[in-house]
């Protein structure tokens, strides 16, 4: 585990090293456009809309997540693993995850550490504050 527990919250300002993209500069619309799954990548934009927590097995919190090109997508962040994100609407977020394609612009989970510790996982920054 690298800085920071899940219990604090935050692990630092700065994301933590994580795994290079199946494609590097991959952005979520050449993902959508291109119908790819499984990629990771980056995204930042706008939470513009909070959603309920998935309850069933493991617990996520979801918002929508529109990206400066328009596009609209899920982020799905596994709170049994990782902190709550305190992100509001109209908050800016950047994320770090596995993006996986539908049509409706796509999915990003994966923005949690790995708890086994086979991979480095993701995370998702808001205001100063890095989360996995």
């Amino acid at each position: 585990m690298g800085a920071g527990s899940p219990a604090s919250g935050a692990a630092s300002a700065a994301p933590p090293p994580a795994e290079a993209p199946a494609r590097p500069g991959l952005s979520v619309r050449g993902a959508f456009e291109g119908h790819r799954s499984g990629v990771w990548l980056r995204a930042r934009g706008v939470v513009s809309r909070l959603l309920r927590d998935d309850l069933e097995g493991q617990r996520h919190q979801r918002f929508v997540l529109r990206l400066a090109d328009g596009l609209t997508v899920l982020v799905s962040h596994n709170i049994t693993v990782a902190p709550r994100v305190p992100a509001g609407k109209g908050d800016e977020v950047e994320v770090y995850g596995r993006y996986e394609w539908n049509k409706r612009g796509g999915v990003i989970h994966w923005t949690h550490r790995d708890p086994k510790g086979r991979r480095e996982g993701g995370w998702i920054r808001h205001k100063g504050e890095v989360y996995r």
